[in-house]
């Protein structure tokens, strides 16, 4: 009766783990699909895009200049 109780959680229990995961992917998939991903600070007071306003910036890390600095620095002492 143990071993029955405990296969039964245990089927339940990745039952429950599917069907949680596919509503969140269907959820996802809804929220994406509304108007794409947005954020509030994007529209204007009736609700408009502002594709003027919106401002995109890419930051690059170079840390390849840091290392070669600093094996320069190393080689001529």
């Amino acid at each position: 009766m143990q071993a029955a109780l405990i296969a039964i959680s245990i089927v339940l229990g990745i039952c429950l783990l599917a069907l949680g995961l596919v509503i969140g992917f269907l959820v996802k998939e809804n929220l994406y699909s509304y108007k794409g991903y947005t954020h509030p600070e994007m529209f204007d007071e009736n609700g408009n895009i502002l594709p003027d306003e919106i401002l995109a910036v890419r930051f690059e890390n170079s840390y390849d200049d840091y290392y070669e600095k600093e094996d320069d620095d190393n080689s001529s002492s």
